[in-house]
């Protein structure tokens, strides 16, 4: 069961791919571990001491005393690292998540190295998933001698592929509530009202647009008495709607590139663009005087100066003009995107361009 609100382009998405339900999002997971087996490239004397009190706490916790951390245990094969990894909605103890695994101190490579057992932990300092294993480290190499060093790729960052296990699940009422939000993930009041008419035309009224970022969706009483609530939520998110937004143009200065949005509107304007090349060139040439006679050689500049100008032509640029209007016309005066950044600025300060520019 859905409803297509289309404009007058006729472009629709679904619910899902441009809003998500509040509440149902992921959440970030830390914690700090150890990293053994590495050959060589773990943390250096810098650092060594703090690694060392945290390897001989683990130590000790299985039954492993070590007298003098400083004298009887140094290594080069171990590493601090810190552990982060994202912990989806709804996720059950048992399910799996990938990780990711950062040097803290001033180890050269993680490439060989095994996690072992880390705690990862939430914003509210509880537990919720454990990471182990070996760790991954694509096409990275770190080669070390005594004159040189060759390092490709970053080898001091490495992923742990279905590495953490959850532990405890992240509790959320989803079931209980007789309301749901809908986040729009582009804010915007032209797409929150035809969001709102959307679920109204498919379930009847229950719908009320909050701010231009959230509507508040009232849970029908028959999902609520059957408990369905995941069979509700699966329609909402099928309906389609037409999505809005404001006429920008993205400017990138350093690649050259140039995005335009669907509604960036230009009013009567004329463009030209010519390009002026001047070339000097030096060709000095040296005069010597003649066998046994008096004088000294010299030297005459010679300067050749060449001017070429690119002959412009003026085009004129309707009201109301499209991207594919505006783009024709350019290519028709031959200009790149270098130029183009040139051209759009100059008609943003003309007030003829009706789009926002944002220059990265």
């Amino acid at each position: 069961m859905s409803f297509h609100l289309k404009d007058a382009n006729g472009i629709t998405a679904r619910v899902k791919d441009i809003a998500y339900v509040q509440g149902v999002r992921d959440n970030q997971l830390y914690g700090y571990g150890i990293v053994i087996g590495l050959s060589g490239t773990g943390d250096s004397k810098k650092v060594i001491n703090f690694t060392t009190r945290i390897i001989s706490n683990v130590f000790e916790k299985l039954g492993v005393v070590i007298a003098d951390r400083e004298q009887d245990f140094i290594s080069k094969n171990i590493a601090i690292v810190m552990v982060t990894a994202d912990i989806p909605a709804f996720a059950k103890p048992g399910a799996r998540l990938d990780v990711l695994v950062s040097t803290v101190g001033d180890a050269k490579s993680l490439k060989g190295g095994v996690l072992i057992q880390t705690p990862l932990q939430g914003a509210d300092n509880e537990v919720y998933a454990v990471a182990q294993g070996p760790l991954s480290i694509s096409g990275g190499e770190n080669l070390v001698g005594d004159a040189q060093r060759v390092v490709k790729g970053h080898t001091t960052v490495a992923t742990l592929p279905s590495g953490a296990i959850v532990e405890k699940e992240i509790k959320f009422n989803l079931f209980d509530e007789k309301f749901i939000n809908i986040v729009l993930k582009d804010p915007d009041f032209t797409t929150s009202t035809r969001l709102v008419r959307a679920i109204d035309n498919v379930f009847g009224g229950t719908a009320s647009s909050v701010s231009p970022a959230m509507v508040r969706v009232e849970v029908p009483e028959f999902y609520i008495n059957t408990s369905n609530m995941v069979e509700f939520i699966a329609e909402l998110e099928e309906i389609s709607v037409s999505p809005d937004a404001v006429a920008r143009i993205i400017i990138n200065e350093r690649t050259g590139t140039i995005v335009i949005g669907q509604n960036v509107r230009i009013s009567t304007v004329a463009v030209a663009h010519g390009n002026l090349t001047i070339t000097i060139t030096e060709s000095p040439e040296a005069i010597q005087p003649a066998p046994f006679g008096a004088g000294n050689t010299e030297v005459i500049p010679n300067t050749n100066i060449e001017i070429d100008e690119t002959r412009s032509q003026l085009k004129i640029v309707p009201e109301g003009a499209t991207v594919q209007d505006v783009a024709r016309t350019l290519n028709v005066l031959g200009v790149g995107p270098r130029d183009l950044i040139s051209i759009f600025q100059a008609i943003k300060k003309s007030g003829s361009l009706h789009a926002e520019l944002v220059i990265m």
